[in-house]
């Protein structure tokens, strides 16, 4: 098994879950309803415990201790795609990209349960079932607010219309994708984009949202190689103030 590959794609996953994890918990307390506060605020808590076990996982493969990692890279250290990087904006941005990122993510666990990676398998099949609550809240809201006024259906066209170029940079492929596939570790991110484009569909025809002809978006890619935007190293700065006042602390 190339172990490079492998850590490349926890990496990258890891990183993902870390950072939407943090700007999801920046909705606590600001949520448009008290039942939204507390759902973000769990899926938030759920995030950072998931890149939590996969940093554990790294740590056994030879990597520096979750502490690290996570606190004390910078930017360009950093392996998350662009999407999860963004601000919040408003609540409808938000929602729009826990849309797209959970069904791309519970689609990745969903096939992680036949990694030839053993770890990483079992690790699949109890998250799987963690992200069931994620994928059901996303699609509620989508589904409620996608039908119900001309202004929530414009507002939630708008932000979709502006995630969805960097929605497809969560497919930005591997420099090692061919020794991923071929050791089994996943399938590939080629066809993990085919099953979340049917899934993404499924859920917008339901709605009075229209989905942009996806082969026309053009992907914002980089973020896995350590291309970010602007927004990302404030965020770890801000993520790491304690274990920079007192490196002693722990997770």
């Amino acid at each position: 098994m190339n172990t490079s590959a492998l850590k490349e794609l926890i990496y990258k996953m890891a990183d993902d879950l870390l950072i939407l994890g943090h700007r999801n918990s920046e909705w606590t307390g600001l949520g448009p309803l008290l039942e939204e506060d507390i759902a973000f605020s769990s899926m938030a808590q759920d995030k950072i415990g998931q890149s939590y076990t996969l940093f554990q996982m790294l740590q056994t493969l030879g990597e520096p201790a979750p502490d690290t990692v996570a606190f004390t890279r910078k930017a360009d250290q950093f392996h998350n795609c662009q999407l999860v990087e963004l601000p919040n904006g408003e609540y409808d941005f938000s929602l729009i990209r826990h849309f797209l990122f959970n069904t791309a993510d519970a689609l990745r666990w969903e096939m992680l349960t036949r990694s030839s990676y053993e770890p990483l398998a079992q690790l699949a099949q109890k998250i799987r079932g963690e992200l069931r609550y994620h994928t059901l809240h996303a699609n509620t809201w989508i589904k409620q607010l996608g039908t119900a006024t001309e202004e929530s259906i414009s507002r939630l066209q708008s932000s979709l219309n502006v995630a969805l170029p960097y929605a497809l940079g969560i497919f930005e492929e591997s420099p090692n994708e061919k020794e991923i596939i071929g050791s089994k570790i996943f399938d590939g991110e080629v066809e993990l984009k085919k099953k979340w484009m049917a899934k993404i569909e499924e859920v917008i025809s339901s709605t009075h949202l229209k989905l942009p002809d996806l082969r026309t978006v053009i992907p914002v890619y980089g973020g896995r190689v350590g291309t970010h935007t602007e927004h990302l190293q404030p965020l770890l700065d801000e993520m790491s103030e304690v274990i920079r006042i007192d490196p002693s602390a722990e997770w």
